[in-house]
């Protein structure tokens, strides 16, 4: 055959294979090339997987697609074998051929008379197969059949390239995704929602629209982590993400940003007002329990909205304050919605900061542990010491001690301090205990309810007291009322367990919480602390001298404890003496201190 079809079908194969295009448009475009360029009456080509599943056919010409058909359904024939030992079958007349009875007896009259299979070959890699139908009997010639398997090369090279390319977009795909998406729940991630952000302000200036952002987090969702464990808190995300999902408007975005945070994106308002249907739609999607192995779960969200006005620039200042807006719901007790206030903003922000330096505070040296003494207040001896955190801001110098617990809550570190602290105060007190051996000293730890549900916190005290050498039954753990409302079942059977282990337990701030005296006969408290509002006024109002009495009265009778907080007066000491708090702590007696101070005052 002469030279310059075979260049011009070559030609249009790479134009053709070396598109984008499907790999069902190539198969279509080479067959119909081929099939102008050699002297057949038909070409069919199909690819084969491995173990000859048939993935793609194509055909040019009359008969040749169901005849190509009809070879991929016979167990033996010409294009099977070339696919199978990678070399050329041909079959010169078919009606006449005993090598395969199949192929002979489907065969109609008006079928191919002539076929000749050319394999698809890559390599080592096989494709499929490429056939040149004729309708005369004869053996094809020499330079159509060196034509044919050249072409079928050069084919299987194209396609492999195609194939390749394919899986480098997958992959590029998949990489965008993975950088763009939330690996959990599919929803945009927070670089996703930053381009979002950019083509909201391009579009809110172009069509002279607002834009709204709500940021919205799970109230409880730390507490459920840390008592139900990761994965149940995953599923609980999911699901959140998918009741969420159905409340997206076309053009709008969700996005999920962190543990427990998701994003609305809200283009094209035309009144900032047009997002209070999604904030009572939000509302609902959390009146509905959700309901997680087994379990019943009733969460609630704080939203947090601001606001971009017709045609302004919309920037990560938007989130930042749709964020802050969120922190100012969540400190009215959540399950509410806040717009921003922007003079709360600057206070929110601060917290913000704060909570992102206290990260670094454990690492960096900043916290120390302060120790307070608690005395028998008739004489002023030592009996008892009280762990008390204390952070040093490098920049701003003390921060507060209910801040900085505070801080460490909202930041979901208090378990990782107050395990240091825990960890700090036993060895601190092991030293105390060694040069004073002859002396009692309790110590007392404040826990906080969040810390004492941990999984596992029961063996983290355990280990603690293993490796420093505390004695268990000189370790009091300080809790509050709040504990004993939130889950009371679990309560007790984590306090039952740190009993079992020899520690002691003491209610702290009695009297402000939720003030059911039940507390004291259900659960293992030893000594209730009597809290300092009460203190206060001893020695200047009846009626907390008859409080505290009687708060010490039927402590007494239960086999309680009790320890007066904040003496700061010689008439307050007087009047605890009196109704017979066996402990005081208090700036009259002392204030909290340095380890070496306490040492110095111990011994």
């Amino acid at each position: 055959m002469r030279a310059e079809p075979l260049a011009a079908v070559l030609g249009d194969l790479a134009q053709t294979m070396l598109t984008d295009a499907p790999v069902q448009v190539m198969l279509d475009g080479l067959v119909e090339r081929i099939a102008k360029a050699l002297p057949v009456t038909g070409v069919g080509v199909t690819l084969l997987a491995p173990g000859r599943s048939r993935q793609y056919v194509a055909a040019w010409g009359r008969d040749a697609l169901a005849f190509e058909m009809m070879q991929a359904g016979i167990p033996s024939g010409p294009g099977l074998t070339a696919f199978d030992t990678a070399v050329a079958v041909s079959v010169p007349e078919v009606a006449a051929d005993e090598r395969y009875p199949d192929l002979r007896r489907s065969a109609a009259p008006a079928g191919p008379v002539a076929l000749f299979s050319f394999p698809l070959r890559q390599g080592e890699a096989r494709l499929g197969v490429l056939t040149l139908y004729r309708d005369v009997p004869g053996p094809l010639e020499a330079s159509v059949r060196d034509a044919a398997q050249l072409l079928g090369d050069v084919a299987a090279a194209y396609l492999t390239n195609a194939h390749a390319r394919r899986q480098v977009r997958l992959a590029a795909g998949w990489l965008h995704d993975r950088t763009v998406r939330d690996a959990l729940t599919g929803l945009p991630n927070r670089v996703l929602l930053r381009e979002r952000l950019a083509h909201a302000s391009a579009r809110s200036q172009r069509s002279q629209t607002a834009v709204a952002v709500l940021f919205v987090d799970l109230d409880s969702f730390t507490q459920i982590n840390d008592t139900y464990g990761h994965r149940l808190g995953d599923d609980l995300l999911t699901a959140v993400a998918a009741r969420l999902s159905a409340l997206v408007r076309p053009g709008d975005t969700l996005a999920r940003v962190s543990g427990d945070e998701f994003v609305f994106l809200c283009e094209e308002l035309a009144h900032a007002s047009d997002v209070e249907g999604l904030v009572g739609r939000i509302d609902d999607a959390f009146r509905e329990p959700f309901v997680l192995a087994g379990l019943e779960l009733a969460v609630t969200a704080s939203v947090g909205i601001a606001y971009s006005g017709p045609g302004e620039a919309v920037t990560d200042d938007l989130l930042l304050e749709a964020d802050t807006a969120m922190l100012q719901a969540k400190s009215q007790g959540g399950a509410t919605h806040q717009v921003i206030d922007l003079p709360l903003a600057e206070e929110a922000l601060d917290r913000r900061n704060l909570e992102r330096d206290l990260h670094g505070a454990l690492t960096g040296a900043e916290l120390e542990v302060a120790y307070q003494p608690i005395v028998r207040p008739r004489d002023g001896m030592v009996t008892g010491v009280e762990s008390l955190l204390r952070w040093t801001h490098p920049d701003r110098g003390p921060i507060p001690a209910a801040m900085a617990v505070t801080l460490a809550e909202g930041s979901g570190l208090i378990a990782e301090i107050g395990t240091w602290v825990l960890e700090r105060s036993c060895r601190d007190w092991v030293r105390w205990r060694a040069e004073r051996p002859d002396r009692v000293l309790d110590l007392s730890v404040n826990v906080s309810a969040r810390q004492l549900m941990a999984p596992g916190f029961d063996a983290t005290v355990a280990t603690i007291l293993h490796e420093t050498g505390m004695d268990p039954a000189a370790l009091v753990l300080e809790v509050t009322e709040g504990i004993f409302v939130e889950d009371g079942d679990r309560a007790l059977s984590v306090l039952s367990e740190l009993r079992r282990i020899g520690t002691r337990l003491a209610l702290d701030d009695f009297g402000t919480g939720y003030s059911s005296l039940s507390y004291l006969r259900r659960f293992p408290v030893d000594i209730v602390k009597i809290d300092q509002s009460f203190v206060a006024d001893l020695g200047q109002d009846l009626e907390a001298l008859t409080m505290v009495a009687a708060v010490t009265h039927l402590a007494h009778d239960l086999g309680k404890t009790v320890t007066a907080e904040g003496v700061e007066t010689q008439a307050q000491r007087d009047e605890v003496v009196r109704v017979g708090c066996e402990r005081a702590q208090g700036y009259y007696f002392a204030r909290p201190m340095t380890a070496a101070e306490f040492s110095a005052r111990f011994n």
